[in-house]
């Protein structure tokens, strides 16, 4: 489909409008850290329900809420204050390749991250560059991999140096960035901004964006994000990110 920019924009800012919205949350692996008002349980949820984001979104959702039920509800406290043997009860858990074994790797990273850089928030804001997050997410996971860790957990967090398109993280960091006052997108990172946003690039966003002609590169890979980051800076330079409701609801509700 061919469309004039002008038109595209007005097509996408109605699709926009369409999903982003907290009826979109319904259905959304989004609806986990939506349980929590502490900024760092809000966080640390939102971060491992991103991290099992790929496959059947019902089977995303009854694992993510597996998890938080695993850290008794409070997962900052929990990520804070366990000793060895509390972890113990994790490493039944699995969601596909995920194991408890990651499981309690992820913890312990995370405690590492807020007992030594101060969280999260600040970890995504020292590398951050004026239009990108892709650096900040590449020295993440260099950090969060910092202590002795398993080999096999590595790949559950993506690098965008190695080309990745990093969907899950990207996802990840929208949740925390965008505030648009929709209710569905956190916004509660606010030394960070919307523009610098790249967008979850997956199979149904990447189909439709192909079809709009913002994206020509057929693999989602680090090079196709970038491509469809540029497409996106030019439809609304401030907040990019908001296209990926429209992409993605064109994809999965629309069959687009």
């Amino acid at each position: 489909m061919k469309f004039k920019t002008s038109e595209l924009k007005d097509f996408l800012n109605e699709k926009v409008n369409l999903y982003n919205n907290p009826k979109f949350i319904e259905s959304d692996p989004i609806q986990i850290p939506h349980q929590f008002s502490k900024k760092e349980d809000i966080e640390i949820a939102a971060f491992l329900t991103a991290t099992i984001a790929w496959g059947n979104r019902k089977s995303i959702i009854k694992n993510a809420n597996r998890m938080v039920e695993l850290l008794d509800y409070s997962p900052f406290e929990f990520i804070m204050q366990h000793q060895e043997s509390d972890l113990e009860k994790l490493s039944p858990f699995v969601h596909r390749t995920f194991n408890g074994d990651d499981f309690m790797q992820f913890i312990k990273s995370l405690q590492h991250i807020y007992k030594n850089h101060n969280g999260l928030e600040p970890v995504f804001l020292k590398h951050a560059e004026k239009d990108s997050l892709q650096n900040s997410i590449h020295q993440f996971k260099t950090i969060f991999f910092e202590i002795p860790h398993l080999g096999r957990t590595q790949k559950h967090v993506s690098d965008p140096l190695k080309n990745s398109a990093a969907k899950r993280i990207n996802m990840y960091l929208r949740w925390m960035v965008r505030n648009d006052n929709n209710g569905v997108d956190f916004g509660i990172w606010k030394s960070l901004s919307p523009s610098q946003l790249s967008c979850p690039l997956d199979v149904h966003s990447g189909n439709v964006a192909r079809k709009l002609g913002l994206l020509k590169r057929k693999q989602n890979d680090g090079k196709a994000l970038a491509e469809l980051d540029k497409a996106l800076r030019k439809l609304d330079v401030k907040d990019p990110v908001k296209y990926d409701f429209a992409l993605f609801g064109l994809g999965v509700f629309e069959g687009f």
